[in-house]
């Protein structure tokens, strides 16, 4: 069993910058691949980033790159999610996930948290 723990939401101004945290406890996480998904107000739960169990490995969906960086740091079974530029549209819930396998998909994911809501103004 894992639990998962997210912070660092808020509300930011457009072009502003915020850092999320998970915080995993009850397992072995540094065996896991860990993920930040998000879901907007009326729309479904999507992909955002994906980290290898070693770091050695990230993906990110399109609209996300090159402003998002997610990183790892096993030894504190913590993972992160820095956003720089935000945009409006990045608004949403965040959550972070754990799945045995480097995977992007929503279904693949074993545990998750509850979730951060950041919230970005024009």
């Amino acid at each position: 069993q894992v639990q998962l723990v997210e912070s660092g939401g808020g509300l930011v101004q457009a072009g502003g910058s915020l850092r999320l945290s998970c915080a995993a406890s009850g397992s072995t996480v540094s065996s896991y691949a860990m993920g930040w998904f998000r879901q907007a107000p009326g729309k479904e739960r999507e992909f955002v980033a994906v980290i290898s169990s070693n770091g050695g490995n990230t993906y990110y969906r399109d609209s996300v790159k090159g402003r998002f960086i997610i990183s790892r740091d096993n030894a504190k079974n913590t993972v992160n999610l820095q956003m720089n530029n935000l945009k409006p549209e990045d608004t949403a819930v965040y959550y972070c996930a754990t799945s045995t396998y480097f995977i992007t998909t929503i279904s693949g994911m074993d545990y998750w948290g509850k979730g951060t809501l950041v919230t970005v103004s024009s």
